[in-house]
């Protein structure tokens, strides 16, 4: 897949980026900037090369019109704080403003589009639709530089079709990411273990299924644990259970006690009798969930449990929290398993964090990105790679190269 050196000399050229910015709001503040500085590299170094910079990203999920709360104007001036320099922002996305900024910039200078998914073509199935939108696109530029990895795994305007009409290449974050992802999937270092959090099994089932066959432990907590527990005959009170998926989970159970692939579960968890931060809450054992209680963390035992299974790791992929972390009381989890990466970090390994709520909670329960080995930036992305599914924002720069 061609690279931006591939582009050739690109003083004086427009260059679309197509950048991930769907970075977390409250009201007009960025409460998360890890998106906007993972996209630096690639800015500054079309910019050094003397290029025209126009980047275009999403934000949120509009309907296909323009929302002032999905608005990227807040990101573009967070951006120009991070670059050092003013950043252009154009009003629409392909109209009259976005015309005005793309003809206007000079070289070296950068300039943010407004939220594509004001356009219905972005993410329309219609492919008239959708390519008459990466047509206006593409007028505004010379080339193309695939640089949002949170939406490679999209069939968009913005990261499929304009790659057809415009001289492209791979920027550095999401040639950073496929550099990571194909270390977990191709050849890893062993042992290799993989956690997996967050709300729902039925979001992870085609990870698990690939993962039985690569990775030596799976470390289950979360929301999804629970579908585990009840699995093995437990009672998970209201904790939050997919019953449709209960014999799907006893299923991987038996393939990995076949395959001799260790799924390491909690032994306790704390149970609270509501979703609340206020809530009454006891750490209880994980198979005597009481009936009127909700599991919202993995306990302190599990915490130690993991951090063990995980010490003598040389490779660790995460996504997922151990709990509902955005609440102080149940965030312990969640956060031992962050340390014990901080650890495997240090001793040499290779630690992913993939993305979403994951890379939001390490930085929110204090821990620098530069702690682990590669915080990603597609927490979906990711998934559908080690699903070994085929992404359509990268299989077309295969097909063009």
């Amino acid at each position: 897949m061609k690279t931006i050196a591939d582009l050739g000399d690109l003083r004086g050229r427009r260059v679309l980026v197509r950048s991930d910015l769907n970075v977390p709001l409250d009201g007009d503040r960025i409460t998360d900037d890890g998106r906007i500085r993972a996209s630096l590299p690639t800015i500054e170094q079309l910019s050094g090369a003397g290029a025209r910079v126009l980047v275009c990203a999403h934000l949120g999920r509009p309907k296909g019109a323009p929302e002032e709360r999905y608005s990227l104007r807040p990101v573009a001036t967070r951006l120009g704080e991070l670059l050092g320099r003013p950043v252009a922002f154009a009003t629409d996305t392909v109209g009259e403003s976005a015309q005005q900024v793309a003809s206007g910039l000079a070289e070296g200078e950068v300039a943010v589009l407004e939220n594509l998914r004001f356009n219905p073509g972005e993410t329309s199935k219609d492919e008239a639709e959708r390519g008459a939108f990466a047509d206006q696109l593409a007028a505004l530029a010379d080339a193309y530089v695939s640089d949002g990895f949170g939406v490679v795994h999209r069939k968009q305007a913005s990261v499929y079709d304009v790659a057809t009409r415009l001289p492209a290449a791979l920027g550095r974050l999401v040639q950073t990411e496929v550099d990571v992802l194909r270390r977990l999937t191709e050849d890893p270092e062993r042992p290799y273990a993989v956690v997996l959090g967050g709300a729902k099994v039925s979001d992870k089932l085609g990870v698990i299924d690939n993962l039985l066959g690569t990775a030596d432990r799976l470390l289950i907590g979360g929301g999804m644990v629970f579908t585990f527990l009840k699995a093995q005959g437990h009672e998970v009170g209201t904790s939050l259970l997919e019953q449709d998926q209960v014999e799907t989970v006893r299923g991987y159970l038996d393939q990995a006690e076949r395959d001799g692939v260790e799924i390491v579960l909690p032994t306790d968890v704390v149970a609270a009798t509501e979703f609340s931060a206020d809530a009454d809450h006891e750490v209880v054992a994980a198979d005597a969930i009481p009936a009127d209680r909700m599991g919202v963390d993995i306990g302190p035992d599990s915490g130690r449990l993991f951090a063990e299974k995980l010490a003598d790791c040389r490779t660790v992929f995460w996504n997922g929290p151990m709990g509902a972390f955005e609440m102080a009381p149940y965030a312990d989890g969640t956060k031992a398993v962050a340390q014990a990466l901080v650890e495997v970090t240090s001793g040499g390994g290779l630690t992913v964090v993939g993305g979403g709520d994951s890379a939001a909670a390490v930085r929110q329960l204090g821990f620098a990105d530069d702690q682990f080995g590669h915080i990603s930036t597609g927490g979906g992305a990711s998934l559908e790679y080690l699903e070994g599914k085929e992404l359509p924002g990268l299989t077309i720069h295969e097909e063009s190269a």
